[in-house]
């Protein structure tokens, strides 16, 4: 079992949703490690929702994987968290450039775009809106709701947000040299194009995401809003910090949401992960996958700092520990998955 945070008991009726999107800020060369190039990344979130759904891709020319020796995607912990821990899941499409072929809740919102532009997500109000309505639905038949995402680039987003509402962000990476001065370099490219300065936007934090973030961030602020009153955990590094900031300027009720993510976020020291958290005063628990302890190379190379976490990674396996799921059980199981798909990795 692992530890337990805000008093955390198993749950009855769980659900796992996981928020999928794309912004073309991920077209930057050496920006986003999310994808084996940046093109490719159109297809991340999309492999991703397929891969845990069915264990394989069906629309992704490759599975989503992370140089060097085809890191795999942190979808397969979440497929592998799920499958053994019975949780059912929900897709939400909040800006897909191609939907997966797997059944998803579509918030009819429009991709990002490039955060230097002059708008970064459409209508964020509308995506909020579209959100909560989902969030409504689902609320009454579920006790505990795990929010994962699969957005690349969204770590500079969650810079760009971050610093627009206040908080200084050195972010992860999905490599293991982090492109921190490239990250800010774009952040401020873009903030200097919307004319925003650091902290200028902390009353404002609809225009924060409309100018500088991706329309994964509006989507998890409206299902929080949606399944008010419930358990949920905020599944993800400094992306869902990004978010949680954007719902504390917003007024949130934060009382009971969590962040939970991986150590290999937690233990990042090319950023500053633990200190957003401390200055957002959100409570959060990182949890340790002991990749170092497989027999499989792509696997180890989580331990170096590649790929740290994603599609609801830690989230995933810390509900799975609440059902009695061992990490290391899990463990087992991914490495088990990796033989099946060696073609796939491989090609």
């Amino acid at each position: 079992m692992v530890s337990l945070i805000a008093n955390d008991k198993r749950p009855e009726k769980p659900l796992f949703i996981c928020v999928l999107g794309n912004t073309e800020t991920a077209y930057i060369e050496k920006l986003s490690a999310a994808g084996m190039t940046a093109k490719l990344t159109d297809y991340t979130p999309t492999g991703d929702a397929e891969l845990v759904e069915t264990g394989s891709i069906i629309s992704a020319p490759v599975i989503p994987m992370t140089p060097p020796y085809n890191t795999p995607t942190p979808g397969l912990i979440t497929r592998a968290s799920l499958q053994l821990s019975g949780v059912p899941h929900l897709f939400v499409n909040s800006g897909l450039k191609i939907p997966p072929k797997v059944p998803f809740e579509d918030l009819g919102a429009r991709y990002g775009e490039d955060i230097r532009n002059d708008v970064a997500v459409h209508d964020v109000e509308g995506i909020i809106k579209a959100a909560l309505s989902v969030g409504e639905r689902v609320r009454d038949d579920h006790d505990m709701f795990v929010i994962g995402e699969s957005t690349p680039a969204g770590t500079t987003t969650a810079m760009g947000v971050l610093d627009a509402l206040g908080y200084d962000s050195n972010v992860s990476s999905s490599s293991s040299e982090n492109p921190v001065e490239l990250k800010r370099r774009v952040v401020k490219e873009a903030m200097d194009a919307s004319g925003i300065i650091s902290g200028g936007l902390r009353g404002d934090p609809i225009r924060a995401i409309a100018c500088l973030g991706d329309p994964m961030m509006p989507a998890v602020a409206g299902l929080v809003s949606g399944l008010k009153g419930k358990r949920v955990i905020l599944a993800g590094g400094t992306q869902m910090a990004a978010v949680y900031a954007f719902m504390k300027h917003m007024g949130t009720d934060l009382s009971n949401v969590s962040i939970v993510t991986t150590s290999y976020v937690a233990n990042d020291e090319t950023a500053n992960f633990n200190e957003i958290i401390e200055a957002l005063e959100a409570d959060m628990f990182a949890i340790d996958p002991r990749f170092g302890n497989s027999s499989h190379k792509g696997l180890r190379q989580y331990e170096l700092g590649y790929v740290k976490e994603g599609v609801g990674a830690g989230g995933a396996l810390y509900l799975a520990g609440l059902l009695g799921v061992s990490v290391d059980t899990i463990r087992e199981e991914i490495e088990k998955i990796c033989l099946e798909l060696a073609d796939l990795i491989n090609a």
